[in-house]
């Protein structure tokens, strides 16, 4: 029987060890999990229980012998000296205890502890030689990570210089920010692109681009939390060390706290689980270390993890509901994209009916079907995302969705382009295109047609007085009366909205078309380059891919939306209405160099008085300036209006040049009257 058990338990175990391996490709190396995090760890916490019961069942192989993430070949690797270690997970209170009571034993009487957010992101290490920053590279498998330095310099949190001269190698995390995971995943969807699952894969698919002007564009930021050796510090403890790293110039969390007791590690768990989903950034678990760092070091680590830390996972937040009825929208580039319509649920805060099922693929991998009973959380505690149907709930009678094959809007046949795992729909004149689209064209980066929003673009295809842009200008007093809650003097000031905007500078029609791949920057240097709209319809791919480095995908995006004969009538239209068609923003201002604002990096923040911030924005654009969104230490300026906040503060630490905005009207004067 003992025998048989035993065997029982070897099976077990390999089929763990065999999932965990499987799982943990599809995390680390492809950033494309399979499994939710609570998944993965209870099959890990089971191989754990197998392996300690029975030490002669480990094997050298096995996941819980080895360290996080693969190593990806594309990148020349780094062997750390001092190996990069995972973290100890636990799961309870009563596994926090366990933990302090190892510590008092092995030390021989109580220690404080400092705890610490566990950040949701990828693990990084980066070597300064006499305070300039000479290596960043991943964990890798602990031993041997990835030389990602010139991905990692794009990051402004991370700083090239030190502001003292050290030698030392410090550790921490990138991270994506929740609004920036949100953005880029909508981005994708748009773009028929697989999104990431988390914010923490988004991360590591952002650092492992080989082009470092991908990473920058993914907008990460780093929390650093350790060194390889604390040696070169003046600190001796992990609180002092983190404001010593503040001070050298990294950005570190602000929320550690020292707790000298269970109570106060206990507190500080609730305080976070508490306002986890508030939080900028994603975090699943809190850190607790042993708070001397001269006793980090006796402790030592086994062959895995420090014996001086672990990490409490806080448990996944998750309701269950029923999905009934999976909802296909058009999106403005033609992607179909399901939508699983639920009952509704609270959810960290706010109430869910509603969980994009993002593309064909992804609604097969997760098999939802109409009436299944199913696992809803929320992504990077922002997006809500279906984890898995409930199988003893499902209904005797279910039957996998059929993926449509016809657009739900005009009835045209669905395609998968290459590449792509979107369904998309490829009618020009397709309904639902056409809406979000001519919401596009009004709205602010575009021709900025004021009070043209998707409620009223929505009334004018169903009272069928639009069928495409064209028509907005041909659209009368009298079809606008006729409208809902539509008097005299909004038709009025609709119409000229709209008549203002055939005088708009080229750039701004260009965006506005919606054209695949070209975002409103890309359009106003295509726009300043080729002056004309003629121009830019017969230039050639290779042409318009020299462009400042823009690229192949978006060059040929550009050459193919125009070579489509229904593009070509639509310009023809517009032309003939008097829409503008040249490149009028700043022409002259634009080729000169050596003006005061070119090539300088500047913010803009606080209220504005004289002008709004688009125009204050506009306006440094077109005399050369990147307008940026965040101060850093590569900030050239800061223009601070009315009510100005964090932006300034940071900025003075910085010691940045600051202006009022007198000082930039009096200067934007200066300028205008020398170009007249």
């Amino acid at each position: 029987m003992a025998s048989q058990k035993n065997d029982a338990l070897r099976d077990e175990a390999e089929a763990l060890r065999q999932n965990l391996r499987e799982w943990g490709v599809a995390y680390y190396t492809e950033d494309n999990p399979v499994v939710e995090d609570i998944t993965y760890d209870k099959a890990y916490q089971r191989l754990v229980e197998i392996e300690t019961t029975h030490p002669e069942l480990v094997t050298p192989d096995s996941p819980t012998q080895q360290v996080g993430d693969a190593i990806i070949s594309d990148f020349s690797k780094v062997t750390h000296d001092i190996p990069m270690l995972s973290m100890g997970d636990v799961f309870s209170e009563e596994e926090l205890a366990a933990f302090n009571q190892r510590i008092i034993n092995n030390v021989g009487e109580p220690v404080s502890y400092n705890c610490e957010l566990k950040i949701d992101g990828l693990a990084i290490s980066l070597r300064y030689e006499d305070g300039v920053l000479v290596q960043g590279s991943t964990r890798g498998n602990g031993s041997i990570g990835e030389d990602i330095t010139r991905n990692l310099k794009t990051i402004p949190s991370i700083p090239t210089k030190l502001t003292k001269p050290l030698t030392i190698e410090v550790r921490g995390e990138c991270y994506m920010p929740k609004e920036s995971f949100a953005n880029l995943n909508k981005t994708r969807e748009a773009n028929g692109e697989a999104v990431f699952a988390n914010p923490r894969n988004a991360a590591a698919g952002s650092l492992r681009q080989l082009d470092p002007k991908v990473t920058a564009s993914r907008k990460l930021s780093t929390f650093m939390y350790n060194v390889a050796s604390f040696d070169p510090l003046e600190s001796r403890t992990q609180s002092e060390m983190l404001a010593e790293l503040q001070e050298l110039g990294f950005t570190i969390n602000p929320t550690y706290r020292v707790a000298n007791d269970m109570d106060a590690i206990y507190a500080y768990v609730d305080d976070y689980q508490a306002q986890r989903s508030e939080l900028a950034y994603g975090i699943d678990g809190i850190v607790i270390k042993v708070n001397s760092l001269p006793l980090q070091r006796s402790l030592g680590a086994t062959v895995k993890v420090p014996r001086w830390a672990i990490a409490y996972k806080f448990p996944p937040e998750e309701s269950e509901t029923v999905v009934q009825e999976i909802e296909w929208t058009v999106g403005r580039t033609g992607v179909v994209t399901p939508t699983a319509i639920m009952d509704p649920v609270q959810l960290a805060g706010t109430t869910v009916s509603r969980a994009s099922l993002h593309n064909p693929d992804y609604l097969r991998q997760k098999d939802i079907r109409l009436g299944d009973t199913v696992l809803l959380h929320k992504a990077g505690d922002i997006i809500p995302e279906i984890s898995e149907f409930v199988s003893e709930k499902r209904p005797a009678d279910s039957e996998p969705y059929p993926i449509p094959t016809h657009c739900p809007s005009c009835g045209a046949e669905l395609v998968h382009l290459d590449e792509e795992v979107a369904l998309r729909c490829i009618n020009p004149k397709c309904p639902a295109q056409l809406a979000e689209g001519m919401t596009h064209f009004a709205s602010r980066n575009a021709m900025n047609i004021d009070g043209l929003g998707p409620r009223i673009v929505k009334q004018l295809f169903d009272h069928d007085f639009v069928s495409d842009i064209a028509d907005l200008y041909r659209l009368t007093e009298d079809q606008l009366l006729t409208l809902d809650k539509f008097g005299a003097k909004s038709a009025s000031n609709l119409l000229t909205a709209i008549d203002n905007s055939r005088n708009n500078s080229l750039e701004r029609l260009l965006f506005g078309l919606g054209i695949r791949h070209v975002g409103n920057k890309a359009a106003r240097l295509i726009a300043a380059h080729f002056e004309t709209l003629d121009n830019i319809m017969v230039a050639d791919s290779e042409a318009i891919a020299e462009i400042n480095s823009m690229g192949m995908v978006i060059a040929d995006s550009i050459s193919t939306y125009f070579a489509n004969e229904q593009v070509q009538e639509l310009v023809q239209e517009l032309k003939a209405l008097g829409v503008n068609m040249t490149f009028t923003s700043g022409r002259a201002t634009l080729a000169d160099a050596s003006g005061f604002f070119a090539d300088k990096r500047i913010v803009l923040t606080g209220k504005l008085e004289q002008m709004t911030r688009p125009e204050a924005s506009e306006w440094l654009t077109n005399h050369g300036a990147s307008v940026t969104g965040s101060v850093s230490k590569s900030t050239d300026l800061l223009i601070a209006g009315k009510d100005a906040g964090s932006k300034l503060t940071k900025a003075q630490s910085f010691e940045i040049e600051i202006w009022d905005e007198n000082r930039f009207i009096d200067e934007m004067t200066k300028i205008n009257e020398g170009n007249q």
